[in-house]
C-alpha cells in the first residue's frame, strides 16, 4: 500500500505555469502593493469629503469658576461672581464667573475644488506606483520560480540518466552471467559491472536527494504547503520577441510624475483659503440668564500665505534636481540593459553550439554501445573498455543536462530583462 501511494505522488503532474501563478497569489509583497493601491483610492474619497463637504459637529463646555468675596468686610463663597469687587479667584474678565456652551457648528470650505484635484492627483500617482510595484514583483517571481523549476528539471534529468545507465548495466549483467557460464567471460568481469552499477546507484541516491531538496525549495518559494514528491512537466523556454518600450521604464515615469504631484501639493498652502462657518445654540456666562442666551452666529474665515522666505522657489529647485536624478537613473538603466541583453545573447550562442556537440556525442555513444553489444556476445570486447565507455557517456550526459539547464536559465534571464 505504501509503494502504491508513492507511485501516485510521483506521477502527479505540475507545470511551470502552475507554480508561477501560485507564487503570485501567495506573495505577501504583491498582495500588499495591491491593497496599498486600493487604500489610496479610498483615501481619495476621504479627501473629497475633507476638501468639499461641510463639517458638522457639536461642542459643549461648562466652566465653573467660583470666587471668595471680601466685600463689606465679609468673607463669602460666591458660586457666581455677580457684582463683586473684592474677591479671591479667577479674574472676572477671564471667566465672568462661569461659562455654559452647547452649540451646533457647521464649517463649509469654499472654492476648494483645486485643492481636492491636486491632492487626488498625488494619491492617484501613488496608487499607480503601487500597482506597478505589484507588476514588478510578479515579474521577479516569474524569473525566480522559473530558475528554481529549471534546477529541479536538471536534477530530474540527472536522475533519469542514472536510471538509464543502471538499466543498461542490469541488462549487460544478465547477459554476462550467461556468457560466463559459457566460459566466454570471467567472474571478475561481472564483478566489475557490479562495481559500476553500485557507483551509478550511489549517484542516483544523490540525484534523488537533490531533486527532493530543490522541489521543497520550489514549494517554499511558491507558498505551497506540500511535501509530496511530484513529477514536474518538462519545459523548453524560447526567447521573447524584442520589445520597443520596456515596462521597466514605467517606474521612472511614475517617479517623475510623483515629484511633480508632490510639488503641486506643496504649493497648495500658497493658495487662498476661504471657509464659511456658522453655529447655533447656547452661549452663556451667567446661569440665571441661560434661557435668554440661545442664538446663532455666522462668518467667513480667510487665510493667505504670501511670504515665507522663498520656500516655494527653493522647493521647486529641489524638485527639478530630483527629476534630473530620475532621468539619470533611467538613462543608466537603458544603457546597462542593452549591454546586458547583448551579453546574454552571446552566451546563448555558445551554449547552443556546445549542446549540439553534446547531442551528437550522445548519438555516437548510442551507436558505439550497440556495436559493443555484438562484440560482447562474441567475447571480443574487454569489459574494462566497456565500463570506460559507460563512464565517458555518463559524463557527457551529466554535462548535457547542465548545459541545457544553463541555456534555459540564460533564456529566462534574457526574457526577464527583455520586458
Amino acid at each position: 500500500m505504501f509503494l502504491v501511494g508513492i507511485t501516485l505522488q510521483v506521477n502527479a503532474q505540475n507545470t511551470l505555469d502552475y507554480y508561477i501563478q501560485t507564487a503570485k497569489q501567495n506573495s505577501p509583497l504583491v498582495n500588499d502593493n495591491i491593497n496599498q493601491s486600493k487604500a489610496n483610492q479610498l483615501e481619495i474619497e476621504r479627501l473629497k469629503a475633507f476638501y468639499t463637504k461641510p463639517q458638522i459637529g457639536v461642542t459643549a463646555n461648562y466652566l465653573f469658576s467660583p470666587v471668595i468675596s471680601t466685600d463689606n468686610n465679609k468673607t463669602t463663597f460666591q458660586p457666581n461672581a455677580d457684582n463683586v469687587t473684592n474677591y479671591y479667584g479667577y479674574d472676572l474678565a477671564y471667566s465672568n464667573g462661569g461659562q455654559y456652551q452647547a452649540m451646533l457648528n457647521v464649517t463649509q470650505p469654499l472654492f476648494n475644488g483645486q485643492r481636492y484635484k491636486v491632492a487626488g492627483e498625488q494619491l492617484n500617482v501613488t496608487s499607480q506606483i503601487n500597482e506597478n510595484n505589484a507588476k514588478l514583483s510578479e515579474h521577479d517571481i516569474e524569473k525566480i520560480v522559473t530558475d528554481q523549476y529549471i534546477l529541479c528539471l536538471q536534477d530530474k534529468k540527472q536522475t533519469d540518466y542514472a536510471e538509464q545507465m543502471m538499466k543498461l548495466l542490469t541488462e549487460q549483467k544478465e547477459l554476462l552471467k550467461k556468457l560466463i557460464e559459457s566460459s566466454i567471460y570471467k567472474q571478475s568481469d561481472l564483478s566489475l559491472l557490479n562495481i559500476e552499477f553500485s557507483n551509478f546507484q550511489s549517484q542516483l541516491t544523490t540525484f534523488n536527494a537533490n531533486y527532493r531538496r530543490d522541489l521543497m525549495d520550489l514549494n517554499i518559494l511558491c507558498g505551497i504547503d506540500d511535501t509530496a514528491l511530484v513529477q514536474l512537466q518538462s519545459t523548453n523556454l524560447t526567447l521573447n520577441g524584442t520589445v520597443s518600450d520596456s515596462k521597466f521604464l514605467e517606474k521612472y515615469r511614475l517617479d517623475s510624475l510623483n515629484l511633480v504631484a508632490q510639488q503641486k501639493a506643496f504649493e497648495l498652502k500658497y493658495k487662498p483659503q476661504l471657509n464659511l462657518f456658522a453655529n447655533a445654540g447656547l452661549n452663556a456666562v451667567y446661569a440665571p440668564t441661560i434661557p435668554n442666551r440661545f442664538g446663532i452666529s455666522a462668518g467667513l474665515s480667510f487665510t493667505y500665505n504670501f511670504f515665507d522666505g522663498n520656500q516655494k522657489a527653493i522647493n521647486r529647485s529641489k524638485t527639478q534636481v530630483l527629476e534630473k536624478s530620475v532621468s539619470f537613473y533611467k538613462s543608466n538603466f537603458i544603457t546597462q540593459n542593452t549591454v546586458r541583453k547583448s551579453k546574454i545573447m552571446t552566451e546563448l550562442q555558445s551554449y547552443t553550439d556546445r549542446i549540439a556537440i553534446a547531442e551528437q556525442q550522445l548519438k555516437d555513444y548510442d551507436v558505439l554501445l550497440n556495436s559493443y553489444k555484438k562484440e560482447i556476445l562474441s567475447g571480443q570486447l574487454s569489459i574494462i573498455n566497456y565500463t570506460m565507455v559507460l563512464k565517458n557517456m555518463a559524463t557527457i550526459q551529466r554535462d548535457y543536462a547542465l548545459l541545457f539547464s544553463q541555456q534555459q536559465s540564460l533564456i529566462n534571464a534574457y526574457n526577464y530583462w527583455n520586458w
